[in-house]
């Protein structure tokens, strides 16, 4: 069921379920606008969204035993003879496999390929440029608390969305907030850079999904990525979450990241960005 809200901020939601979770697209009220035709550009706008994270569903869901996904686990059909989408998408995840020495990989402990961890991030890159295709500049795109913005939640100004994220200890509470976009999505900020993303792995949420590289328990409860594309920041919280210290010093090291890591006693380690 998809649902209409409205905040103090005059902003305007539509939500729909796909992938096991919550996604939710965000815009300001446009006041130059009639409020139906306004309510109608997002509706259709968020049935764009919906297709496409449905079409990815379809085929790497392995809830699915019809997707494409479950047949290369049952061994019905070779990655080789596999569709276009699919092997994309285990190029990219494999190049990420390399790029975080293992931490980050395609494949299940079993061996079985499971492409989970990069399909979501993947569906949130092409909603994105999908919304801008479309000729909307501000918005905010929530796919269980991964986080794509473009422009600001006050068009015509500099304004940053605002992303929360959830205290695993306490899910009704925030641990910290930060600031996304400001400028429209692609485009470089004074600075050079922009985090337009947001993206937290953990055990909090969904239990112990992730596989761990290192020796004994999981450093790591859970890890929050800002960057500025949304896959890097969503492949590069997981493989923190599976890599522990030694991962987040690399990734730290080799990508322009903010990160805030929540140790399994409940100490905290941050980068620059999450201490200011």
């Amino acid at each position: 069921m998809q649902q209409t809200s409205e905040t103090a901020h005059r902003l305007r939601a539509r939500t729909f379920t796909c992938m096991g979770t919550v996604i939710s697209l965000t815009v300001p009220t446009d006041s130059h606008k009639a409020p139906q035709a306004a309510a109608d550009e997002l509706e259709a706008a968020t049935a764009v969204v919906e297709r496409l994270f449905t079409e990815l569903d379809s085929i790497f869901s392995l809830y699915r035993n019809d997707s494409e996904a479950s047949r290369l686990v049952r061994g019905e059909l070779a990655l080789a003879e596999a569709s276009d989408e699919m092997r994309a998408r285990y190029e990219e995840a494999a190049e990420w496999r390399l790029l975080t020495e293992g931490a980050f990989t395609p494949e299940r402990p079993d061996g079985a390929l499971d492409l989970s961890g990069i399909v979501k991030g993947h569906a949130i890159r092409e909603a994105g440029m999908s919304l801008l295709a479309l000729g909307m500049a501000n918005w905010c795109l929530n796919a269980g608390g991964d986080v794509l913005v473009s422009g600001s939640p006050s068009p015509g100004t500099a304004t940053p969305w605002r992303a929360g994220i959830v205290d695993p200890w306490d899910r009704r509470t925030l641990l910290a907030g930060f600031p996304l976009g400001g400028g429209l999505l692609g485009e470089k900020t004074d600075d050079g850079g922009s985090r337009v993303a947001l993206a937290t792995s953990g055990s909090a949420e969904r239990g112990d999904h992730i596989w761990s590289v290192t020796a004994g328990p999981a450093e790591f409860r859970q890890v929050s990525v800002a960057a500025g594309d949304v896959v890097t920041a969503d492949v590069l919280a997981t493989a923190i979450v599976a890599g522990g210290v030694p991962m987040l010093n690399r990734a730290t090291a080799m990508w322009d990241i903010e990160a805030l890591a929540v140790r399994a006693n409940g100490d905290l380690l941050a980068t620059g960005g999450f201490r200011r």
